[in-house]
């Protein structure tokens, strides 16, 4: 058996949780391998809508294993918010949500550190989502950062306050105000004190090395698909650096996010959608700032699920999507958010860029200053949200993807139609 991996393409927000929602009746296990809460998976059914930033988005399939690989970062607040929401809903995450022992833990100063490091960078700004991520990472890397296996060990307050004490001495460092600073509506001490409480719903949890644990699963023939999260085009290798994250959020990401061997990556899904979306600063060559812009925007509810910041939008991007097919090894291509071009008359796409005067079909390393080149193409001008069979669509509709697989030499297998699970088409 191999590890089928669901990732997006874009610059995140593609709608890859109701996908793997759709998707995670044909596994046993769903695992998520990087990121944290600087992501929103959103999943709609029977009237009610979750926003996942941590959980795996299989949760809502109780008889299969959601697992949290040690590539993520998890902020225990956060945690405990995400399991109240489900269990509200009668929602019991206990019985199927393992996690792994070498997942890091996202402190107060991390988030603290976050905002004063992006405050810092005044007009060159990122657009960080303010949840610590950066800083987590960067603790991570540095050699110094603790993981949820460490709560439980006698040295771990010893251990946090040496990590706090390190996270002081660099505020102290910045001459930032920061004696007014809140952490979701919470001064510094409030939140320590939430943070130290929300471990002991952490701890309700099974706790595994989830490297040991996947294996056995494909030795036992388990099928298992690893959930990315954010988008292709913010790795922190091959995205649009410095605006980025500080993960690898491309399928590579997922043998060091839960700890498999390449040979053992089977499908990888790319989710894109039928037109491009942004959070934050950096390079998006086909943004439109325009009232078609605004238009895509509203109808389309582009609005973070984590910060709830408007996206900024725009036509789709052909060289950014085929770069990332080729970062990826993408064998199935997933379009979303059809729908949202239903009312536009003309649908325009961009094959290549002009860069310094040249016409070029890739990715520079400067991304700054692209022209793109559009082709443009009849809109279906139709709702389509009803529509449940591939052959009942618009025929301009069927159109604009058999030109997206040439222009990708890549199938689209699953055409999404509307947020809800059932709003989904599988052709293959």
């Amino acid at each position: 058996m191999k590890v089928d991996v669901l990732l997006g393409l874009q610059w995140g927000d593609e709608g890859k949780g109701k996908i793997v929602d759709v998707l995670s009746p044909g596994y046993e296990v769903i695992a998520r391998f990087q990121g944290g809460p600087n992501a929103g998976h959103t999943i709609e059914f029977e009237g009610m809508k979750f926003v996942l930033h941590t959980i795996p988005s299989g949760i809502f399939n109780p008889e299969k294993v959601n697992v949290i690989g040690n590539g993520v970062i998890l902020d225990p607040v956060v945690f405990r918010k995400e399991i109240h929401q489900l269990q509200q809903k009668q929602i019991n995450p206990l019985s199927n949500l393992l996690i792994s022992r070498k997942t890091h833990l996202i402190l107060p100063g991390h988030r603290l550190l976050d905002a004063i490091y992006e405050a810092s960078k005044g007009r060159k700004m990122i657009g960080s989502t303010l949840k610590g991520i950066g800083p987590t990472y960067t603790d991570k890397i540095a050699r110094q950062g603790l993981r949820v296996g460490d709560i439980m060990t006698p040295s771990f307050r010893e251990k946090y306050d040496q990590l706090k004490a390190s996270h002081d001495r660099i505020i102290k460092s910045f001459d930032t105000d920061i004696s007014g600073f809140k952490i979701d509506g919470m001064s510094f001490v409030e939140y320590e004190q939430e943070w130290f409480n929300a471990l002991g719903t952490l701890n309700l949890y099974q706790q595994i090395d989830s490297e040991y644990f996947i294996h056995q699963c494909l030795a036992n023939g388990k099928k298992v698909l690893a959930e990315g999260a954010q988008g292709s085009m913010l790795d922190i290798d091959f995205g649009s650096y410095p605006f980025v994250t500080s993960s690898n959020t491309v399928s590579a990401g997922v043998c060091s996010g839960l700890g498999i061997a390449p040979s053992r990556v089977g499908k990888v899904f790319g989710v894109f959608k039928a037109y491009c979306t942004r959070v934050g600063n950096g390079p998006f060559p086909t943004e439109l700032n325009n009232e078609t812009g605004q238009a895509m925007r509203d109808i389309g509810h582009e609005y973070g699920a984590t910060t709830g910041r408007p996206r900024r939008c725009g036509w789709l991007d052909i060289t950014a999507l085929n770069y990332a097919i080729m970062l990826n090894g993408v064998t199935d291509l997933i379009m979303t958010k059809g729908d949202v071009l239903s009312n536009f008359d003309k649908i325009s796409l961009s094959t290549r860029y002009i860069a310094d005067g040249k016409m070029i079909d890739h990715i520079p390393f400067d991304g700054n200053h692209l022209q793109p080149v559009y082709e443009e193409l009849a809109g279906w001008n139709c709702a389509i949200n009803d529509v449940l069979d591939y052959q009942l669509l618009p025929a301009a509709l069927k159109d604009y993807i058999t030109y997206i697989e040439k222009l990708t030499s890549t199938p689209v297998s699953i055409v999404s139609v509307g947020p809800d699970r059932k709003q989904t088409i599988i052709r293959n």
